[in-house]
This record gives structure tokens, sequence and C-alpha cells, in this order.
């Protein structure tokens, strides 16, 4: 039987909302058509806001843009149906992420949050919404993240071959496919991928990413400033964990820099960039030494000069983008939003215990009917 999904997500970058139409027939999910829907750049700014760990907003802020993130997640929902031409009554549901801005699964109690109301979403668009995703790991002792390997599990494991595969987001993070279908994934956040780069050129040139890496090529590693970052104790713990751009902030950056004075911004621009790949590959030489081949997905496998450096360290892997397998990398995560949003409506589990920590296997997400 075929059936239609769609995903949404807006990750850290808050670049834009990732809506993607999923179909699921006896080949597996294939991606119909998808869209990155934009941002008004006055909510962009107050969701940046909203998620600084150093927030000192009201609930009315709160509420209001609960709503308003909710909807443009149905407005991304409803531009994708339009382009794709697809009635709404081919859909069975809508699975959204919504936006993270706060994520403490080491707090206590432990919680997670993401906004974007799926009640307004339901009643904007009148489909099914699955929403709220995390919080039923967290409740049972996971850390809520990543959730997107059981994904990665169901189209990208080999009998074969043993993978990691890669999504270089705002954070980083990797999934380690074994061969053996029996043995446990495993998956974690590594640190920053693209935010703090992103931040940096935002600040510094205006523009919202390092196109290509071209300007961090400009620059030269500073060897203090990466050997401070590479010490940094999230680095060091073992999985399972997870983190997000509330630890890996402009202010972290900042507190960094000030131990380092006179370094140029093109320099930090590098030093950022290597940190990304020196930190993601000492992760999968730890974690996942056995891996033949890395599958990367994510904004960051546009970033040439970050792929040549992740080939230069986890040489003699192969590294390469998830299009040579049949997914887009830029609408992965989308896609697995409405393979999440799938399991939840037939009654399965979505999470995985051995990546998240979680005591066991937990159906993930609330439905809500419009």
């Amino acid at each position: 039987m075929t059936e239609r999904y769609i995903g949404l997500i807006s990750g850290t970058s808050m670049d834009a909302v990732d809506a993607a139409l999923v179909e699921f027939n006896a080949d597996g999910p294939q991606c119909l058509m998808a869209i990155a829907h934009p941002f008004p750049e006055s909510l962009r700014q107050d969701l940046r806001t909203l998620a600084a760990p150093d927030w000192c907003g009201n609930l009315d802020d709160f509420g209001r843009l609960d709503a308003l993130t909710g909807d443009l997640m149905a407005d991304a929902a409803l531009s994708l149906l339009a382009r794709a031409q697809v009635p709404a009554s081919t859909i069975t549901a809508i699975g959204s992420h919504g936006q993270t801005v706060r994520h403490r699964p080491d707090a206590h109690p432990p919680f997670t949050l993401q906004i974007g109301s799926p009640a307004r979403i339901a009643q904007a668009t009148g489909l099914t919404v699955v929403a709220d995703f995390r919080t039923a790991d967290v409740a049972v002792g996971g850390q809520g993240a990543p959730l997107v390997p059981a994904f990665h599990r169901a189209v990208l494991q080999h009998p074969r071959e043993d993978r990691v595969v890669l999504n270089l987001g705002g954070i980083a993070n990797i999934t380690h496919l074994p061969i053996s279908a029996q043995a446990p994934v495993l998956g974690f956040d590594t640190g920053p991928a693209n935010t703090l780069m992103d931040h940096w050129i935002r600040h510094h040139r205006q523009a919202r990413h390092d196109e290509n890496g071209d300007w961090a090529m400009t620059g030269q590693v500073s060897e203090a400033l990466l050997a401070r970052w590479m010490a940094d104790p999230y680095l060091g713990l073992a999985p399972p964990k997870s983190t997000g751009t509330e630890y890996f902030s402009p202010t972290w950056l900042q507190t960094h820099l000030a131990t380092c004075p006179g370094v140029s911004a093109a320099d930090v621009q590098r030093s950022l960039l290597e940190f990304t790949a020196t930190s993601i590959a000492r992760a999968i030489q730890s974690h996942a030494s056995n891996a033949a081949r890395v599958i990367v997905c994510g904004g960051g496998v546009h970033n040439g000069a970050l792929m040549a450096r992740l080939r230069a360290h986890l040489a003699p892997r192969i590294v390469e983008s998830s299009s040579r397998h049949g997914l887009d990398p830029d609408w992965v995560e989308a896609m697995a939003f409405a393979w999440l949003a799938r399991e939840r409506m037939q009654g399965r589990t979505g999470n995985l215990p051995a990546v998240t920590g979680a005591s066991r296997a937990v159906m993930l997400g609330g439905i809500h009917a419009p």
C-alpha cells in the first residue's frame, strides 16, 4: 500500500523550514518533492534570541513565537503541496519536528523543548500532525537526540559494509551502521558543524554562510585555538550524548577567543572549519573505526573545503554525499521526520535506546487531529 507523509524540520541554523513530501511503498521511502520555505527575518531573529542561553524574556514572547512558528510550519506544508500539485487528501499525516529552543538532557530534571504549535499546523492544513518527538525518549532516560539514526538504519545499512552516516547541520552528528542487522546502532552529536562558522561570517561579513568555505581558506589555523576547542569537556564524554547551540554558542566562542587575542577574523573562520573536521574525525576514529564509508548529508556537504578536510582526516575511508545513495543530502532530515511520523501512526516505536541511552524503546510524538 502506498502512503504519503510530509516531514517538516527547522534546524539550528534557522535558515529555512525544510519540507519533504515522502511516498512510502514496497521499495521504501521516496522523496517526491522538497522545498526550503524561507523564514521571515524578524521571526528568525526573535527565535535566535529565544534560543540563546541567556534569554530573559517572558511567557508572552514564548507563546507568540510558538504560534508564529506553527503558522510558518503550516505555510511550508501548504506551499509544498501547491508546488507538488498534490491534494491534501492524499497525505496521511505531517511529521513536524518544530524548532528547538532548548535541549537540556543532562539537567535535573532533563528536558528538551521544540516549539511550533502542532494544533495550529493541523487546523491550517486540515491534516493530522505528529509532533513533539523528543520528549518521550527523554522521559525514559534518553538524550532525546539524535533521533534520525533509526531512519539511517532503515535506508542506508548495508550487509557487506560497515558505514557511518554524518549529518552536517548546525550541530554535527554521526550514525554508525555495523554490517550485522543484529548489532546495535551507535549515534551521537560530535560537536558543532556549521553553527559557529555561520555565526562568525554573519558577524563579520553579513553573509548567511561561508560559500564553499572560501573565506575560511583565506586564513590559517590557529593551533592555540584549535587545541583549546579540542579540549572541550563535551568532546571527551562517552556516548550516548547530545548537544546544541545553547552550549556551542556565540558566548562559548567569545570566551575562548578572549584567551587568544590577535587572531584575525579569517583565521578564526579557518580554525572553526578545522575544529569541525577534526572533532568529527576523532569521533569516528574512536567509535566507528571499522567504517569503510562515510555518507554525508546536511548543508555542510556543500562546503567543499570542509569536505576536503574530512577526506584528509578520514582517509582511506570513502567520504561521499548521500546523493550517491539516492538521498538528496539537503532533505534527509525532513524525510526522517516523515518516516518517524509514519512509525508513530502505525503504532511502532521510533527511538533507538542504544543511541539515546533510553531505558526502553517508546513511541515518539503526539498525534494532533485537525
